[in-house]
């Protein structure tokens, strides 16, 4: 199994993958969005804010819609909040902790470019990749093990069929 916890941290955000379907098309996100996740700024609060609509979020992950159908991928942030927002429950499990819909799906894809960032800047002779904030570099690396420990995070992505064994 994997021992590195840079290695784990960056595979646990990388779980945030069904939070990207926006990506799972083979799509990149819009530059508008792109650029919204690149100058986002994690913070303290927002992590706080981020980790109870996590936890809001734990129980109603059996209704989240399944995104492992590319044709019906969302192409843009902004129409993934609105698929969340679409899914009883979720908008209230994350706004009852502070952010709307939006700023959850930003907070996440930032930990996850943060994250792989993170990982890739401890590879031998590795670069930051263009555009990355060191701050949130720093900022995932701090609060590794709390990341890690945000069930709902090994919850997402989850398609109920084998190829994941491949």
């Amino acid at each position: 199994m994997l021992k590195s916890p840079r290695i784990q941290t960056a595979l646990t955000l990388a779980v945030l993958v069904s939070l990207r379907p926006v990506a799972s098309a083979g799509q990149d996100l819009p530059d508008a969005d792109t650029r919204e996740v690149m100058s986002f700024a994690l913070t303290e609060g927002g992590f706080a804010k981020y980790t109870q609509a996590s936890r809001n979020l734990l129980p109603l992950m059996q209704r989240m819609p399944s995104e492992c159908q590319d044709e019906d991928a969302p192409r843009s942030l902004g129409e993934l909040a609105a698929r969340m927002d679409a899914v009883p429950g979720i908008k209230a499990a994350i706004t009852s902790a502070g952010m709307t819909t939006r700023e959850y799906v930003v907070f996440s894809w930032s930990l996850l470019t943060s994250g792989i960032a993170a990982w890739t800047m401890d590879q031998p002779g590795a670069k930051a990749p263009t555009g990355t904030a060191k701050a949130n570099v720093d900022f995932v690396k701090k609060h590794q093990a709390e990341i890690q420990k945000l069930e709902v995070l090994n919850k997402f992505g989850d398609c109920d069929d084998a190829s994941d064994d491949e």
